[in-house]
């Protein structure tokens, strides 16, 4: 298998975390992505417990994490006139080592791309799988072929949609949507967050972002264009009190605007013929806390299978899901839009009574790093590579 042609679509965290791995086996490695270039900044992303850290160290990106974790800070529960209902630890959402998601992007992508192709504004248009190979088309490239695909593209997967079926099969809409917007307005240096029933809004923090959680039924909305998404946010929170209006008026005037529905993948099988899903394609579910850690972690795995296994796709496929369908689980349980944006003024209540008793944080945090430390890791470093 090495030196096998293997296209990736997706260039946010899971593919090139998997492309890092594919190279150092020697495989040649192209990564198709449909937005223009990187996305800076977005949420942060954190990784949870040793299986998480022990990849990284693996990868030998750990101290450049390091040097761009975000800093830990606490986040305030408010009222409509700003006081302090409840305090949300910084270790409660932010892991063992959170990041920025455009700043891990760019750390994997500044470690891949001397060694691989990326290919930037263009999008999978067809696979045809045949005896050989998988006849790929693009929306501006010309058609090539290669020996494997991965579709590492997300919740929304294009190259789920074309192998697996139509994405209503797969993805289930969980009653909530979130928003993260990018600021030119600093709203204090500890971030903030306020509840109506139904809505969450907050903002604040050493980045000038605001995050949004609401309860909806599915919209239809381009999640490509930042105005339509900017209607949307104005239609919600209208009405909605404390800082939020001054916060909508700096949401109009934002360019980098990202709206999605909170939903859940489930999938029996992660790979169809030479094709193979990773990350939130195969097991995503928006804001479950363990996405980018699953997406590493998947992809270390994926990428050791294939070498081990020497040319046999269906076996290194197989033993990737055996491994990950277990550990990936984790994906399956929680829902985090009633916890963020809770349906009632009771449940806000309820919720914020929770933070107010460490005792039960500590209970929650052990039991997420549990799920994080589900999986035993093989060593594949006596794999030869180039």
């Amino acid at each position: 298998m090495r030196n096998s042609n293997v296209l990736i679509s997706g260039a946010s965290i899971g593919g090139p975390a998997l492309a890092h791995w594919l190279i150092r086996y020697g495989f040649n490695v192209t990564v198709v992505e449909k937005a223009p270039a990187l996305r800076p900044g977005g949420q942060a992303v954190d990784f949870k417990g040793e299986t998480h850290l022990t990849v990284l160290r693996r990868m030998g990106i750990m101290d450049a994490v390091r040097a761009q974790r975000t800093a830990g800070v606490d986040e305030e529960i408010v009222d409509a006139d700003d006081r302090r209902l409840a305090v949300v630890p910084s270790e409660f959402t932010g892991g063992d080592l959170e990041i920025r998601r455009g700043d891990l992007s760019r750390i994997l992508y500044d470690r891949t791309a001397p060694a691989c192709e990326y290919v930037f504004g263009d999008s999978i248009t067809s696979l045809t799988e045949t005896q050989d190979g998988v006849h790929v088309t693009f929306e501006r490239s010309a058609p090539r072929t290669f020996d494997l695909v991965v579709g590492a593209d997300g919740i929304h997967s294009n190259v789920r949609r074309l192998a697996f079926g139509p994405e209503s099969a797969y993805v289930r809409h969980l009653g909530h949507y979130y928003a993260l917007v990018e600021l030119d307005e600093d709203f204090g240096t500890v971030p903030r967050m306020y509840n109506e029933p139904g809505r969450m809004a907050a903002a604040g923090g050493t980045k000038a972002s605001a995050f949004f959680v609401f309860a909806s039924e599915p919209l239809d909305y381009d999640r490509y264009d930042a105005g339509a998404q900017k209607e949307v946010l104005a239609r919600v929170y209208a009405g909605m009190g404390w800082r939020t209006p001054e916060i909508m008026k700096a949401v109009d005037r934002a360019e980098d605007v990202y709206l999605d529905s909170i939903s859940q993948v489930s999938i029996d099988h992660y790979s169809k013929g030479r094709v193979v899903l990773l990350g939130d394609s195969a097991y995503g579910n928006t804001l479950g806390g363990f996405g980018t850690g699953l997406a590493v972690v998947g992809a270390y795995v994926l990428a050791g299978e294939l070498a081990a296994a020497g040319g046999d796709h269906h076996a290194a496929f197989a033993a990737y899901e055996r491994q990950l369908r277990g550990y990936a689980k984790v994906a399956e349980n929680g829902n985090a839009g009633p916890f963020l944006a809770p349906a009632t003024r009771a449940r806000i209540r309820m919720r914020n009574w929770m933070f107010r008793y460490r005792f039960l944080l500590g209970l929650m945090m052990k039991v997420a790093d549990r799920y994080a430390t589900g999986i035993e890791l093989k060593d594949y470093s006596q794999i030869i590579r180039l």
